[in-house]
Parts: structure tokens; C-alpha cells; sequence
């Protein structure tokens, strides 16, 4: 999916909602485990009933290939069912040198068809490279993460900035706002609006809203740009909204909270595409 589609989906559906399928074999309702690949059947059941509140699916792939072969297939099966109208995110979070990277690369936009993967930048150009220069997929960065080892490496000050500023100007370089994208935690929402100021074009996921406390307000406040420019990732509040057999129908009603709350906010925050 290029820049221009995903805009224009965010924009028609007033939604910058992007839904994270973490999903845990362990906290699957009791009820789906006697289906054949109960994994996909949530998922499935998921997608069906939040598909109309959100614009993209993220799938965290440490959750699958824990799994082995089962958590490929129920993988593979989900990225299948997504509608093509969705943006899809391989959350693999991947980064070897070029030959490596190139089969990850692969793996990831050839064999499963995501529209983008998350990448971490620290080996450099040549280990990034091999996903950027695929036509119409997206290489989403790691520059500011939410967790608390973030202090170890990216908060590191170097001569007149932090490491994770380094990063940004530094990868910014390596592609274009058309297929570069940045993840940035909604923790930190004064920073999120530094990194806007410093990558005005560029979408930002940003992890870190729901179980982890991050405000969605604040966020918007803080990142959005003149085509929204922003992908909010939630997860664990709206797949596990329930641990009973209406499981599906309590994450569309988490989901419809967020999707409503963008409406609102799309409508009160000055945004270039809305005037």
C-alpha cells in the first residue's frame, strides 16, 4: 500500500487506529481451543468484528513463532484474511547484515505480502538497506521506544544529541517519507512532538497507548501532520477487552472508544487535509 492509499483510508474512515495481534496462546478464551488452529480463529474473529474502527493491523511475530510451525500457519492465515483496504505490520523488529536483512526482506514482503516491517537500525545502513529499496513497502525504524532499557542506548547523549536523535537525522537520509516510517512510544509525548518537528513528513507508529498508559490526546496533539502522519497502536486493551466467549464483540467496543475519540480529535486539531 503506498502513502497516498494509506492517507486517504485514514482520512475517509477518520481513523489513525492501527490494532496490535498480539496474540498469546495462553490468554485465548477457553471456548476457541478446541478449534483446529484456534490462534487464527481469534484473530479472524477479531479482524471481523474491529475491521470497520481501524486502518491497520499490526501482528508482533515473537507471538507466532514461539508457536513453531502452528504459529506460522496461524501467521500466515491471519496476514491472508486482512483486507486488502488495511494496512499490515510485520512487528518483527529485524536487523542483520544485507544478505541476512535481504531474506528477511523476503520472508516478510514476498512470502507473507505485509505492507512493512519494523526494523532496528543499529547495524546501519547496509542492514536496512535490502527493506528499503522494495517498491511500495514500508521499513518502520525504531527511534524511540517506550520501555525502560530505552535509557541504556537511545537516551544516550552523543556531542549535542541523544542517540535516538542521531538515528533519526541519520536514517531520514536512507529513504523518503513515502516509505520510512518511524516508531516512536506514546510515553513520551513532549519528545514525540520534538521528533515531529524534526521529521515533519514522516508517519510515526507509536506504540504505548492502553495497557501502557500512553494518551492518545496528547499524541495527536503532539505528532499529527498535514496527512495525519500517525499510526496508533493498541493491543492488549482492545483484543483482550474480554476473556469470555463475547470476547470479539468487547474489542469492537474498546476499538470503537479509540476510533471515536480520533473523530473528535481530528475535528479540534488543525490538520491541512480537514480545511
Amino acid at each position: 500500500m503506498d502513502r497516498n492509499q494509506l492517507v486517504l483510508n485514514i482520512l475517509e474512515k477518520k481513523s489513525y487506529l492501527c490494532i496490535g495481534l498480539d496474540t498469546d496462546f495462553l490468554k485465548l478464551p477457553r471456548h476457541l481451543l478446541k478449534e483446529p488452529n484456534p490462534v487464527f480463529e481469534f484473530n479472524k474473529q477479531i479482524i471481523d468484528s474491529t475491521k470497520d474502527h481501524c486502518v491497520a493491523y499490526k501482528i508482533n511475530t515473537a507471538f507466532y513463532e514461539a508457536m513453531g510451525l502452528a504459529g506460522w500457519e496461524a501467521m500466515e492465515k491471519t496476514i491472508k484474511y486482512i483486507p486488502s483496504t488495511h494496512f499490515t505490520i510485520a512487528d518483527a523488529k529485524r536487523g542483520d547484515i544485507g544478505n541476512s536483512s535481504a531474506q528477511y526482506a523476503k520472508a516478510f514482503f514476498d512470502t507473507l505480502a505485509f505492507d512493512a516491517i519494523t526494523v532496528a537500525p543499529y547495524m546501519g545502513e547496509d542492514s536496512i538497506r535490502p527493506f528499503l529499496d522494495y517498491p511500495n513497502k514500508w521499513t518502520i525504524v525504531l527511534c524511540l521506544t517506550s520501555n525502560e532499557g530505552a535509557n541504556d542506548f537511545e537516551m544516550l547523549k552523543t556531542s549535542n544529541s541523544f542517540v535516538y536523535e542521531k538515528v533519526l537525522e541519520k536514517v531520514s537520509g536512507w529513504g523518503t517519507p513515502e516509505n520510512l516510517m518511524f516508531v516512536v512510544g506514546a510515553t513520551n509525548p513532549s519528545l514525540l512532538g520534538q521528533i515531529r518537528a524534526a521529521a515533519p513528513d514522516h508517519f510515526l507508529l507509536v506504540p504505548g497507548v492502553g495497557a501502557q498508559g500512553g494518551s492518545l490526546r496528547e499524541i495527536s496533539v503532539n505528532g499529527l501532520n498535514s496527512d495525519v502522519g500517525l499510526l496508533v497502536n493498541v493491543s492488549r486493551a482492545i483484543i483482550y477487552a474480554s476473556p469470555l466467549p463475547d470476547f470479539a464483540k468487547a474489542a469492537a467496543a474498546a476499538a470503537r472508544i479509540y476510533h471515536e475519540e480520533m473523530k473528535t480529535l481530528l475535528a479540534k486539531i488543525p490538520v491541512a487535509h480537514h480545511r
